[in-house]
């Protein structure tokens, strides 16, 4: 059950799979703590990921943004 290999598309597919199997009523009583244990690992997981994303990318933008003002005011002079 580690994070080993983890990327977020892989979470989320095993995500869906273990939702699947709860809504479906597949899952052994004996074993439901511990797909839910699973599914609240694979959330925190997707969050981290996205944040993390969504911050690379402001920062990204930031850059690009910096980058035309010192271009525009390159051309101005």
């Amino acid at each position: 059950m580690g994070n080993k290999e983890l990327t977020y598309a892989s979470a989320i597919s095993e995500l869906e799979a273990i939702v699947n199997e709860i809504e479906s009523g597949e899952v052994d009583v004996d074993i439901l703590a511990g797909k839910v244990k699973r599914a609240s690992e694979l959330i925190r997981f997707c969050n981290v990921r996205l944040k993390g994303t969504q911050d690379e990318v402001n920062r990204i933008l930031i850059d690009i943004e910096e980058k035309e003002v010192i271009s525009e005011n390159g051309c101005e002079e």
